[in-house]
């Protein structure tokens, strides 16, 4: 699969780049891609939330009532679950939410999304740009010239480039990562993946091991 180079103005620079099969053209394992995006969704939860059980609210432990006679239930404590104020019964307690996936299967979910973008044309592969100083309204300028200015995006460099990282913090709509921070959810979240031409080759090699 051969897919044209644009340039940052979004016009042909007369370069082709030809995807790998075994990355681009592989048939999508969408459990794979669900597992994968679960996980990096559940490494995001803290898990520190708390309720206060019978044993850890404060209150008296006196017996608030007689036994019998009442015509009522019994009842012990004032920290009963039952009563305004009281413990709650098995409440949330701080925990991980993080379970273990294979490393087979996270590169088979990243090769799947890659090849979800490939197969619906939602990919796009650029030349090598930088900025001499970090400025949004430059990078606004690339969206707009690719099509951009309306849809999600993720960008993928080569290398950390610290000026069109800045220059696109701003954005809600855009993210800009290397290929070493490369994930399964950042590629399905976004609507077009654009990739320059060096991250092009990394990904491949990252992805054949």
């Amino acid at each position: 699969m051969e897919v044209k180079v644009l340039d940052i103005n979004g016009k042909e620079t007369g370069r082709t780049v030809t995807l790998s099969e075994s990355v681009f053209a592989i048939e999508p394992n969408k459990h794979a891609v669900y597992l994968d995006v679960k996980q990096y969704l559940a490494n995001q939860r803290q898990g520190t939330h708390k309720a206060k059980e019978r044993a850890e609210v404060t209150g008296s432990t006196r017996k608030i009532k007689k036994q019998k006679g009442t015509g009522t239930a019994r009842a012990g404590s004032i920290k009963n679950p039952l009563f305004k104020g009281g413990g709650t019964i098995f409440g949330p307690r701080p925990r991980s939410y993080s379970f273990k996936l294979n490393k087979n299967l996270k590169r088979l979910a990243r090769k799947s999304a890659l090849a979800l973008k490939a197969k619906d044309s939602n990919l796009v592969v650029v030349e090598e740009f930088n900025f001499d100083v970090p400025n949004t309204k430059n990078f606004i300028n690339v969206l707009n010239a690719l099509g951009l200015d309306n849809k999600k995006s993720l960008f993928v460099l080569g290398d950390t480039n610290k000026n069109v990282y800045l220059s696109s913090r701003n954005l809600k709509s855009t993210s800009v990562i290397t290929h070493s921070e490369l994930n399964t959810y950042a590629v399905i979240h976004a609507n077009t993946l654009v990739l320059t031409e060096a991250s092009l080759g990394q990904i491949v090699e990252n992805l054949s091991k």
